[in-house]
């Protein structure tokens, strides 16, 4: 066994260090949407592919967010990868109280009536299938039904609190 380097010393878990360690992990930058008495839709860096046979999604949503109450009772919701020309259409989806349909959003009905944004790298329509309690969030596993990954751009990335792009 070699020696191993000295350690930092060890914090204790709180939120703040667990937000402060994922602040050094980049992720791909995804909008969730969904239809409900009105669309609803946030900002999400929890995308992550499941399995393949049945495709399979989950991200995490918060339970205080207030997209959460139309998508605790979603059917189906849409799953949009951001391009790295979408940091503002990122930052209006991630702002508590921000027009997230409003006139600056192009967007339209897709199928199962999700809504669906335009200029996106990648989409899809999914079937929940499971919704799962995680703290003070929900895990929600969500079977691809419908798509199109042949938008163009590369893609978002956020990173160190911020969205960025990834440089060659």
């Amino acid at each position: 066994m070699t020696a191993s380097p000295e350690l930092a010393p060890c914090l204790t878990a709180s939120p703040e260090l667990l937000r402060s360690v994922f602040r050094r992990h980049a992720a791909g930058v995804a909008v969730i949407t969904a239809a409900g008495e009105w669309p609803v839709g946030f900002t999400a860096t929890s995308l992550n592919s499941v399995a393949a046979e049945p495709p399979l999604v989950s991200f995490g949503i918060g339970t205080s967010s207030s997209s959460w109450p139309v998508l605790a009772e979603a059917e189906h919701v849409g799953v949009h990868i951001l391009g790295e020309h979408q940091q503002e259409l990122a930052a209006t989806f991630a702002r508590s109280g921000a027009d997230r349909f409003g006139p600056s959003t192009d967007w339209s009905g897709g199928p199962e009536g999700v809504p669906l944004l335009a200029g996106v790298s990648a989409w899809l329509v999914c079937r929940v299938v499971a919704r799962i309690p995680a703290g003070d969030h929900r895990i929600v596993i969500a079977e691809a039904v419908a798509g199109d990954p042949s938008g163009a751009g590369r893609p978002l990335v956020y990173h160190q609190g911020r969205f960025t792009a990834l440089r060659d």
